[in-house]
């Protein structure tokens, strides 16, 4: 038991730390903050700030890890069903502690990436850098569809297709719908797709705490303390008893 705990230490940090409690969300809630500072006397705005922004994370922290003590996680990544299970686990956390979803922080980047952006190309380039530093891959090829269409239209203006000119965009956007109606994507899906990317993320969380688990397996057996000690299945790891 004693090499159990040691080695999933790291482990269980993991868990919570994948779905970072210190997210995007706090740039905006670091706002807020500001913003309604008004009747603090100057010399404690920033201390008042501070200090509200640390009660709110505190209190996203004892929140998820409230819930972590109480769901059961099976860290095998090669089962559907402990996959899902842990994906729902991590969106009851994400719910009841007011987390982002990676959807959300998707589109929270895209706001304030390309807030301020004039142009539509410069605009679907920005895109493409958020995709590839979140790692997602266009599996579809629609970007270069996207720039194609974008392509056909600015050739028809004869001119750069800025993003406040109504009439271009609207041309753009019906170009658009083409490329989702070939692509069989539709906006009533979305919801499922969000789903499938969770579920994906689930999926690559659960790998880590296998790798992270397997790796202090190793680590610690070669400790002369341990030697005699059987290596646990790591499918056999409560994390509840580590938190």
């Amino acid at each position: 038991m004693a090499f159990a705990t040691r080695l999933f230490s790291r482990s269980t940090r993991q868990v919570y730390n994948g779905q970072s409690i210190l997210r995007l969300e706090h740039a905006t809630s670091a706002r807020s903050f500001a913003k309604g500072a008004g009747s603090v006397p100057p010399s404690l705005k920033g201390d008042e700030m501070l200090k509200g922004i640390f009660l709110e994370v505190k209190k996203k922290y004892e929140t998820a890890i409230g819930i972590l003590r109480k769901e059961k996680i099976t860290i095998d990544p090669d089962n559907p069903a402990a996959v899902s299970e842990y994906a729902k686990v991590m969106k009851t956390v994400r719910e009841k502690a007011d987390l982002f979803s990676e959807s959300q922080r998707i589109k929270y980047t895209i706001e304030t990436r390309t807030q301020g952006i004039p142009d539509a190309r410069t605009y679907l380039l920005t895109l493409k850098e958020i995709r590839i530093k979140r790692g997602l891959t266009d599996d579809l090829g629609a970007e270069a569809m996207m720039i194609n269409a974008l392509d056909k239209v600015e050739k028809e203006l004869k001119k750069p297709l800025m993003r406040n000119d109504k009439k271009g965009m609207a041309i753009l956007m019906a170009e658009f719908d083409k490329i989702n109606q070939k692509l069989g994507i539709r906006r009533e899906d979305l919801p499922k797709y969000e789903e499938q990317l969770e579920h994906k993320i689930s999926k690559a969380q659960l790998e880590e705490l296998k790798k992270d688990a397997l790796e202090a397996m190793d680590t610690q057996k070669k400790r002369d303390e341990f030697k005699d000690e059987e290596m646990p299945d790591v499918k056999s790891l409560d994390i509840r008893n580590f938190i």
